[in-house]
């Protein structure tokens, strides 16, 4: 074995190392540098204090901010919250956009599972992204000529009932011999549901977006388990601000039902058209799609950032209330690194 000559590290040493990192940019630096988190501490305040207890011995909590940048940080790279507690601890670049060193404490993996859960309870993740949506509205961010909406699946762990228990879950109802077994029911999820397209098996939920057509912002969003087709989350969805705007969405969104919303806010339909048996496209539809489909397509960017960069397309929760937070967080993530990159260009654009 190779002798490597060793020396006690200090803190001129670990000054250094810092400045090494200060020369490589990482997703989180890059982040860090045109988001300011403490835009959410009057909302996280407003939300979480009122139900503030001081933990066993009299000790504080962790500060709120703080708190919601860990998730951030474990949503960014979908880790589980041991995961988190680990990468924390293990690597200085996440110390540094929390804001810590070595010597400070680390909220362990019970406590970012806590402050997640008083989120969920509180149903504050959808207050939270609407306020960084409206912050974005004041910056003329966000486009105003169109809309595209589309839906993506989030998998979940696997659920290994019976038969007769899946045909009480899908009726919607509890199977007597979980009632009386909190323990078990509380790790079975009832509200996930198994769905097929394209020949492969779904099981979970779905993660329904309306995203800006210039910016790939996520405007809005909805979630419901797999099985409920993409059609039916759009009335939920859109809103008196898409007044006058144009809808861009594959021919699955073809219906009544989203007719009727569009024309009730006064929006302009560019659904992708729909042939049939015996009465396929014309030549003319086709063209006509594809130069929908040229619009429609960044939807694909979004969920492709979220499944590929974010590895997002997994949450490890049980029941949808869950399931709201954790695909809520991940949408508001992917605002957040969205804008960041846009602010990015433009400051390159400005140079």
């Amino acid at each position: 074995m190779t002798n490597i000559k060793r020396k006690d590290r200090g803190l001129f040493e670990y000054q250094e190392r810092m400045q090494t990192l200060n020369n490589i940019k990482t997703p989180l630096d890059k982040l860090n540098e045109f988001m300011d988190f403490e835009t959410f501490r009057p909302i996280l305040n407003r939300i979480l204090a009122p139900k503030e207890q001081k933990a066993p011995g009299g000790a504080s909590h962790y500060d709120y901010v703080f708190m919601f940048k860990i998730l951030v940080i474990q949503k960014y790279y979908n880790l589980s919250d041991e995961q988190t507690e680990f990468r924390i601890n293990d690597s200085l670049s996440f110390q540094r956009f929390l804001g810590i060193t070595l010597s400070d404490k680390v909220p362990d993996h019970n406590k970012i599972w806590d402050f997640r859960e008083r989120l969920t309870k509180a149903g504050a993740i959808k207050t939270l992204f609407d306020k960084f949506k409206k912050l974005l509205e004041k910056k003329d961010i966000i486009g105003t000529t169109g809309v595209i909406v589309d839906a993506s699946f989030v998998e979940v762990p696997k659920q290994r009932n019976n038969r007769e228990e899946n045909k009480e879950i899908k009726e919607g109802k509890i199977p007597e011999d979980w009632k009386d077994k909190p323990n078990k029911l509380s790790h079975k999820d009832t509200d996930a549901r198994w769905t097929k397209k394209n020949k492969e098996k779904h099981y979970g939920y779905k993660n329904h977006a309306k995203v800006d057509t210039i910016t790939k912002i996520i405007l809005n969003y909805s979630v419901t388990s797999a099985n409920v087709h993409d059609s039916q989350a759009v009335e939920s969805l859109m809103n008196k601000k898409d007044k006058g705007k144009t809808f861009y969405a594959d021919s699955a969104y073809i219906g009544p039902d989203v007719a009727n919303t569009l024309n009730g806010y006064k929006i302009s339909s560019k659904i992708n058209e729909k042939g049939f048996r015996n009465t396929p496209l014309t030549k003319r539809q086709k063209l006509n799609n594809k130069r929908k489909s040229k619009i429609r397509a960044r939807v694909e960017h979004v969920f492709g950032f979220i499944e590929n960069s974010m590895n997002g397309s997994y949450i490890r929760s049980i029941g949808i209330k869950r399931a709201e937070t954790n695909i809520g967080l991940m949408n508001i993530v992917y605002n957040f690194v969205r804008y960041a990159f846009l602010m990015r260009e433009y400051c390159l654009k400005m140079a």
